[in-house]
């Protein structure tokens, strides 16, 4: 096996192509499973069955079944129903919607361990109810489980492979697609696997940072 530097500059530009896509799944993803996840964290706090009891229903099925299933069904099924998102667009949001079940957990878990005397003390001051969780409690618990959250945005960055089942060219599809049309495998799949542990050294050096900061 000879090694060719002409296969990697002919790869580059398909490289960028497909990099951009990852950080785009990458970052949109992110943001709907931080989201998503607090709804669902809040409602699971919400003292009626008629509500617990559905969204701990949906999130254990989104959770406990794998992305991939989640993804075509997304991009295959809902089309027949008269439902329809490109590629790109089903992948972020099957991506987020996945990770949101776990990030849930995160949350619920830095909200439950906000000491006792944090909420006695709103309640003293007579904070509404709405104050209460945007002053008081989400910055404190959030604060908690930020190395969390950041664990799992690096497993989501080495999940978007997947959606090349569903035709979005991330990094690994705009390799797989190279390689198949020249013909060249070793140069374009290892620029890839040193992208990924790039992306993710870097995504854990911003953690860190960011938790330093967190704690002073």
């Amino acid at each position: 096996m000879k090694w060719d530097w002409s296969a990697v500059s002919d790869f580059m530009p398909h490289f960028w192509d497909g990099l951009l896509v990852t950080l785009q799944i990458l970052v949109l993803g992110s943001l709907i499973s931080f989201a998503l996840g607090l709804v669902w964290a809040l409602l699971m706090r919400v003292p009626t069955r008629w509500v617990t009891w559905p969204v701990g229903a949906v999130t254990e099925f989104v959770r406990n079944t794998p992305l991939l299933v989640q993804l075509f069904f997304l991009f295959y099924v809902l089309p027949e129903w008269g439902v329809t998102f490109s590629a790109l667009t089903t992948g972020v949001f099957a991506i987020g919607l996945h990770y949101s079940t776990y990030t849930m957990q995160v949350y619920r878990a830095g909200i439950e361990a906000v000491p006792v005397g944090q909420w006695e003390a709103a309640t003293a001051l007579n904070l509404p109810l709405r104050r209460t969780w945007t002053a008081v409690i989400l910055p404190q618990a959030v604060r908690r489980v930020v190395p969390a959250l950041g664990n799992y945005v690096i497993s989501m960055l080495k999940d978007t492979p997947l959606l090349m089942a569903i035709t979005v060219l991330e990094m690994l599809g705009e390799a797989r697609l190279f390689s198949q049309q020249n013909f060249q495998f070793t140069e374009p799949l290892t620029v890839i696997g040193f992208a990924f542990i790039v992306i993710s050294y870097l995504a854990s050096l911003a953690l860190r940072a960011l938790e330093r900061r967190l704690v002073h």
